[in-house]
C-alpha cells in the first residue's frame, strides 16, 4: 500500500542535478550553502565538495564572499568526488569551473543513483567566454539557477567577472581587489 506522499514524489529518493551560476559576487555560494543547511535541517544527509586549490578563505571550508562557511572535503578531481560522495542524500560542489569535464559525468552518476547534487560555478571566465566544464552541466541539469551581481559601474546585473589585475591565466584566484562585476555594457566598454 502506498502513501498519499507516496504518489507525489516526496518520500521517494529521486536524483537530480540542480546548477547555480553566475558571476563573481553574485552569491552563488551563499545559495549553495542556503541550500545544503535546509538539507541538513531537514535531517538529510550531506556532503560538500570543492577543488583543492580554492583556498582563499579557508583550505577546507566552503566560504562565501558573506562569510557564511560549510564544512567541505577539499579534492583534486572529480573521481575523488563520485568514490567519497556515494553515500548521501545531496551533495554540493563549489566552484567547479575548476574541475575537468569528468565532473559532468559524475553528477550524472550520483543524479542516477537517487543523490541531489547541488553544483555551484561561475558560468564564464573574466573574457567572458564559457568557463570550464559549466556549460556542460547546464545542459545536464535539471534545474539552473542564474544569479547576478549588481554592475559596479553602472548598477545594471551584472554579466561577467571582469578582471583589474594584469595577467592572461583563466585561473586566477580573486577577491573585490582582482575583479568587478560588470554588466554587458560597461564591460564592453573597458574589455
Amino acid at each position: 500500500m502506498t502513501s498519499e506522499n507516496d504518489n507525489n514524489g516526496e518520500m521517494m529518493r529521486r536524483g537530480r542535478v540542480e546548477v547555480i551560476c553566475g558571476s563573481m559576487f553574485s552569491g552563488k555560494t551563499e545559495e549553495l550553502i542556503r541550500r545544503m543547511k535546509r538539507a541538513k535541517f531537514a535531517r538529510q544527509k550531506v556532503e560538500i565538495f570543492k577543488p583543492s586549490l580554492d583556498t582563499r578563505y579557508s583550505d577546507e571550508d566552503v566560504v562565501s564572499h558573506e562569510g557564511n562557511a560549510i564544512t567541505s572535503t577539499p579534492v583534486e578531481n572529480a573521481a575523488s568526488i563520485l568514490l567519497m560522495g556515494s553515500d548521501c542524500d545531496v551533495l554540493g560542489i563549489d566552484e567547479a569551473q575548476f574541475f575537468d569535464s569528468q565532473i559532468v559525468d559524475v553528477c550524472n552518476e550520483l543524479a542516477n543513483r537517487g543523490i541531489r547534487v547541488i553544483v555551484a560555478g561561475l558560468d564564464l571566465d573574466f573574457k567572458a567566454q564559457p568557463f570550464g566544464p559549466m556549460p556542460l552541466l547546464c545542459a545536464i541539469a535539471d534545474e539552473v539557477t542564474k544569479v547576478h551581481a549588481i554592475c559596479v559601474r553602472c548598477g545594471a546585473l551584472a554579466y561577467v567577472s571582469h578582471r583589474i589585475v594584469e595577467g592572461d591565466r583563466q585561473v586566477l584566484l580573486g577577491e573585490t581587489h582582482e575583479y568587478e562585476p560588470l554588466c554587458r555594457e560597461c564591460y564592453e566598454r573597458v574589455k
